[in-house]
């Protein structure tokens, strides 16, 4: 990914993970930072909240839209005669080694409200830190997540984490590189081999046909684990708790990785460094598999330029299937107020209110460009207009219903999964003998595993 780039836009999420920062099993890492920037005039006693939107470090239209929606959240908190809220941010890159969240916990002294992704989830939840916010929820607030939304941040029936969008994954196509092949929308593969197959036609010169993500990743396993579901397989069994990762589905979906690689139908190496709008506009690529934040970041830079998208293709009786990524408000049962905490959560993410709705509505629809992860926002999205985008429309009628919450795995499951896709897709090892090995070392970690259910 370029620089260019990174200053012109808000860090997504998937910019964090594919970077590998989270990669390293911490969401300190992930906010990694050396310094931090607090809301001016924060009163003494107000509750913390780390995230890495507000206030807005730099002056692009978008990131300041981002940073307003939560400014103006705790503004309308602290307005109604609240404990007020300090928004903390913590930038993404300034220090990879830096544990600031962690240590902060460790000391007794963890924010009152933070950010964490699925990936994160058990870490705290196993650490005892989560507060449980199913008491400040009514019963019509919860049945209104979309229940693969809420899964994820959910253990016994128990709601740990609101999440404030959902991020499914599809296949983004450059529409003036299919033309120069002569290729239409009809074209448009729906299987594994078609894909592959178009990869090839459409790779020469310095554009690639496609792209599957390279980079060793809490987030490349994020967009490696939908080709394992579409052919009916797993990691670990949601159903039996165990794990299931030398199945005929991962090996195949391993092999595909591998043979989309050998036989150069998609790059070693990720074009335009990381970022879909450089390489679209430059001719780099022609099809990358990504998620619907790339919607927003072409509105951005490049509104002009026309391209398409359409969902992951199956293998030969398999079943369409995405993964739904995204971030999910927590707080700290070991905070300074932590029912004031739960409170603002639940006010801002979780109700039925109209000011939670609206400000859920403005956030997926205009400031940020998500899917929402409730049915209430979705209506109200709707009603807005923001969805006339025909991509959008793509995602929320077609892709959006395919989708399955992003799993939850601790970092040894996450790094055995994360081994058998490296070794088969850049070094040509065997994908049966990559799936038993992973499947090994993910048997041997849950002997002596006690926690919440990884699925």
């Amino acid at each position: 990914m370029n620089g260019r780039h990174l200053n012109r836009r808000q860090v997504s999420r998937r910019d964090v993970l594919r970077l590998g920062v989270a990669g390293a099993g911490t969401l300190a890492a992930a906010w990694a930072t050396a310094g931090c920037t607090r809301a001016v005039g924060a009163p003494a006693d107000a509750m913390q909240f780390w995230q890495m939107y507000a206030p807005a470090p730099q002056q692009d239209p978008n990131i300041v839209a981002q940073s307003q929606w939560f400014l103006d959240g705790t503004r309308r908190w602290a307005a109604a005669g609240e404990r007020p809220v300090d928004m903390v941010y913590i930038p993404a890159y300034t220090d990879p080694t830096n544990t600031r969240l962690a240590t902060a916990f460790a000391s007794g002294d963890g924010p009152d409200i933070f950010l964490i992704s699925p990936g994160d989830f058990l870490r705290y939840y196993n650490g005892g830190v989560l507060t449980d916010l199913t008491p400040y929820m009514s019963q019509e607030a919860i049945d209104d997540f979309y229940p693969d939304a809420l899964a994820t941040r959910t253990v016994d029936g128990r709601i740990y984490g609101l999440p404030m969008e959902q991020e499914p994954l599809a296949i983004f196509y450059d529409i003036p590189a299919f033309e120069e092949a002569g290729l239409a929308e009809g074209d448009l593969p729906t299987t594994w081999e078609e894909m592959l197959e178009l990869g090839r036609r459409l790779t020469g010169g310095p554009r690639t046909g496609l792209v599957l993500d390279t980079t060793p990743s809490y987030y490349q396993n994020f967009t490696f684990y939908p080709w394992v579901w579409q052919g009916g397989g797993d990691v670990v069994d949601p159903r039996t708790q165990r794990p299931a990762f030398d199945s005929d589905a991962a090996v195949q979906a391993l092999a595909m990785y591998g043979d989309a690689v050998g036989s150069g139908a998609a790059a070693r190496t990720l074009p335009a460094g990381g970022d879909l709008v450089g390489a679209f506009t430059n001719g780099y690529a022609a099809m990358w598999q990504t998620g619907v934040w790339q919607v927003e970041a072409m509105r951005q830079n490049a509104p002009d330029h026309p391209y398409g998208v359409f969902r992951l293709p199956a293998p030969p009786g398999g079943e369409p299937v995405t993964a739904l990524g995204g971030w999910a408000w927590v707080v700290n049962s070991r905070g300074r107020d932590p029912e004031s905490a739960a409170r603002f959560a639940v006010e801002v993410m979780g109700s039925t209110s109209k000011e939670s709705v609206d400000a859920a509505a403005r956030w997926n629809g205009v400031a940020k460009g998500n899917m929402p992860a409730r049915r209430s926002v979705t209506e109200a999205i709707g009603n807005s207009g923001a969805f006339e985008n025909p991509v959008m429309q793509r995602f929320r009628d077609e892709i959006l219903p395919t989708g399955r919450g992003e799993p939850r795995y601790p970092p040894v499951i996450y790094k055995a999964v994360s081994n058998a896709i490296q070794n088969v897709m850049l070094a040509g090892a065997d994908a049966r003998v990559e799936a038993e090995a992973a499947q090994s070392a993910i048997e041997s970690y849950m002997e002596t595993y006690e926690g919440g259910p990884l699925v």
